[in-house]
């Protein structure tokens, strides 16, 4: 290509990338309006079946060569700074920073929200519910490991609700100073990600110690300090604390996805593919659990997952947490919550969201 053609070709790059700009703060402008139109209203500022009605319509109507996951991280950005015109958003999660909960709420948020690591979930409830935080972010469960259990307990005691969800693939590096396997006299990490990782460690450093640490994040910090420890955790820590990575891809399962929750203070209304989560405590009687899924099987409701958690008060009573497919409002979710509280001797409403992707 000779010189002429290329400058040609990047002035026309630069065009664009005007009139790009141009779009960009008309955008902003119109976003300002809505800002102001909100607060008049006392409608809420981060509305996830909006935002998730935007990326699909994009992706629907992208007729590329940008692809649309590109697409969608680009837009990511530009409903972020776009949000913080119209308020400054706080987001509190589980911290500390290169966490994966941590990656979630960037994915979530974006870069201009101001993400605010803490030390635990119930800290992460607090902020949210004391008004410190617009919103939080929590991780719920794990494809292979199972529930968080502490995330399920902190709903009975809160009146918060989940506005949104996030799946996140998880993929574990092992990391160190140095980079070499022979370095390598202690794996720390989350149990989670050891767990995730055992047949691996086990195959892999069949001798070596595992130890249990508060975060991944938290593990790639003593590795940072120690040359003789590896830490199992993301790529962003590897980047964050300056290790280099030992072995890319390390979990068992490369179907390894972590479910998150945002909370906030408010009801979502409907985007025309969501989920409900519940909380109940049933009645202690004979066929109990049979109706308890009866209302659901007769409206031919699909339910997502049931999980159960003893109660604090008395032994041997469980609290049981309920996902189903559609939204509250809908009439056959309606009327299948009011039966079950029939027979319950309390129900919450945990939120009605958007389906992760």
């Amino acid at each position: 290509m000779d010189e002429k053609k290329l400058q040609d070709l990047r002035q026309q790059i630069d065009t664009l990338d005007d009139q790009i700009l141009d779009l960009l703060n008309r955008r902003a402008k119109v976003v300002v309006a809505v800002g102001k139109a909100k607060e008049k209203s006392q409608g809420a500022y981060y509305v996830p079946s909006r935002e998730k009605a935007i990326y699909e319509r994009l992706s629907a109507s992208n007729l590329g060569p940008f692809p649309n996951d590109g697409v969608r991280r680009v837009f990511r950005e530009i409903i972020s700074a776009s949000l913080s015109l119209e308020q400054p958003l706080k987001v509190a999660f589980l911290g500390p920073q290169a966490t994966y909960t941590h990656i979630a709420a960037m994915q979530q948020f974006g870069l201009s929200a101001q993400l605010v690591p803490l030390k635990s979930i119930s800290s992460v409830f607090e902020e949210v519910s004391r008004g410190r935080a617009s919103y939080g972010v929590v991780p719920v469960e794990n494809s292979n490991e199972g529930v968080v259990s502490h995330t399920l307990d902190m709903f009975m005691s809160s009146d918060l609700k989940i506005i949104a969800e996030i799946l996140l693939p998880v993929s574990h590096d092992l990391l160190n100073l140095s980079g070499e396997a022979d370095d390598v006299r202690k794996v720390i990490s989350h149990p989670q990600a050891i767990g995730q990782c055992r047949s691996w460690l086990e195959e892999s450093l069949p001798d070596i110690p595992l130890v249990d640490a508060s975060s991944t994040a938290f593990a790639a910090q003593q590795a940072a300090e120690d040359a003789s420890v590896a830490a199992i955790a993301s790529e962003s820590a590897a980047s964050l604390y300056g290790l280099r990575v030992v072995k890319h891809k390390i979990e068992d399962n490369p179907n390894n996805f972590t479910r998150f929750l945002i909370i906030g203070s408010e009801l979502q209304g409907p985007s025309g593919n969501d989920k409900t989560s519940i909380m109940f405590s049933v009645k202690d009687q004979a066929g109990i659990l049979y109706h308890m899924l009866e209302p659901f099987s007769k409206r031919d409701i699909n339910l997502a997952k049931i999980e159960s958690r003893p109660t604090k008060g008395k032994a041997w009573e469980y609290i049981f947490f309920l996902d189903m497919v559609g939204h509250v409002q809908d009439e056959k979710i309606s009327g299948a919550v009011e039966e079950l509280r029939e027979s319950c001797q309390f129900l919450k409403i945990l939120g009605s969201y958007p389906k992760a992707r």
